[in-house]
C-alpha cells in the first residue's frame, strides 16, 4: 500500500481540478438490471485523479448501483471498469470476489451516510480496522490511525466511543477510515445526508480536503444540490442514463473524457 502521511485539511478548499490528468477510474457501457428494472442503461464515465465527481438523481435513477459498480461491489452484467494502479491498469470487472475485496480494502475508501462504523470500538481502533484487517501490526495501524484524525480535527478523541461523538465528529472517523490505507478514490453514498447544513458544510470541507486535496479522486452520491456544487463537476442520471447538460447539451461531466452515455 502507498501511504501518505496526512496534512491538516479540515477546511481546506481542493484546487481546480485539470482535466488533463489521466482517468484513474472508468466505466464503459456499464449495464446493469434486477428483473424487469434497468439500473444502468449503457453508462460511460470517466474520474480523474484529483477531481471530485458528485452523482444526482431521484430515488431509483441508478446513482448507487453506478457507484457500486464504479467500486467494484458490484458486478454489472455488461461493460468494463477499468482501475488504474500504481503497477498498471486493472479490469475490475473481470476479477473474482475475493481480488476485489483485496482491491476495496487496499485501494479504495468508503465514507456512508451513518459511517457504518463500529460502536463498540473507539474512535482511533475504528480508523485503524482497515489497517489491521490488513495484516499490519496494532501499534503501527493506530499510529497511522492517529495522524489521519488528528488531520481531521480529532485530536485528542481518540478513546471516545462513537456514540460519545457528534454526527459530524463521527463521520470525520469514517474519513480517516476511508483513507487510512491510503486509498487513491474514495466512494461516499450520502455521506453528509444525516447531518444539519452547518455540519454538512464542515464535512465535506474534510471530505474534500482529505481526497482531491491530496491528489486523490472523490465520487459522491447525493440529492444535496448544495454538496455537488461544490464538487468538480456534477452527473445527473435517468433511468440509469446521464442525461445532457442543460447548457451545453453534452452528456454531463463527460465532455473531458471524450466517452458519452
Amino acid at each position: 500500500m502507498n501511504f501518505s502521511t496526512p496534512s491538516s485539511f479540515t477546511n481546506a478548499t481542493p484546487p481546480t481540478t485539470a482535466f488533463s490528468a489521466p482517468a484513474i477510474l472508468s466505466g464503459s457501457a456499464l449495464v446493469k438490471t434486477y428483473g424487469s428494472s434497468t439500473a444502468l442503461a449503457g453508462v460511460n464515465i470517466a474520474v480523474r485523479a484529483g477531481e471530485s465527481v458528485a452523482i444526482m438523481g431521484a430515488s431509483g435513477s441508478g446513482k448507487t448501483t453506478l457507484l457500486h459498480t464504479l467500486a467494484g461491489i458490484t458486478s454489472p452484467d455488461s461493460g468494463r471498469v477499468e482501475f488504474q494502479s500504481a503497477s498498471g491498469p486493472i479490469d475490475v470487472t473481470a476479477m473474482n470476489e475475493r481480488d476485489r475485496s483485496r482491491l476495496r480494502r487496499e485501494a479504495f475508501g468508503f465514507v456512508f451516510q451513518q459511517g457504518l462504523l463500529i460502536p463498540e470500538l473507539t474512535a482511533i481502533e475504528n480508523t485503524a480496522l482497515p489497517l489491521m484487517l490488513a495484516g499490519y501490526p496494532r501499534r503501527e495501524a493506530e499510529g497511522r490511525a492517529q495522524h489521519w484524525l488528528a488531520a481531521l480535527g480529532l485530536a485528542g478523541m481518540e478513546a471516545r466511543r462513537i456514540g460519545e461523538l457528534s454526527g459530524g465528529q463521527a463521520q470525520r472517523v469514517a474519513i480517516a477510515r476511508a483513507q487510512v490505507t491510503g486509498a487513491t478514490v474514495v466512494f461516499a453514498d450520502e455521506p453528509t445526508g444525516a447531518l444539519d447544513s452547518a455540519t454538512s458544510d464542515d464535512v465535506m470541507s474534510a471530505l474534500l480536503g482529505s481526497t482531491v486535496g491530496q491528489g486523490h479522486a472523490l465520487v459522491v452520491v447525493t440529492h444535496d444540490e448544495t454538496v455537488a456544487a461544490r464538487c468538480s463537476r456534477v452527473i445527473r442520471l435517468r433511468d440509469g442514463r446521464i442525461l445532457p447538460d442543460a447548457t451545453t447539451g453534452a452528456v454531463a461531466g463527460s465532455s473531458e473524457t471524450g466517452v458519452s452515455a
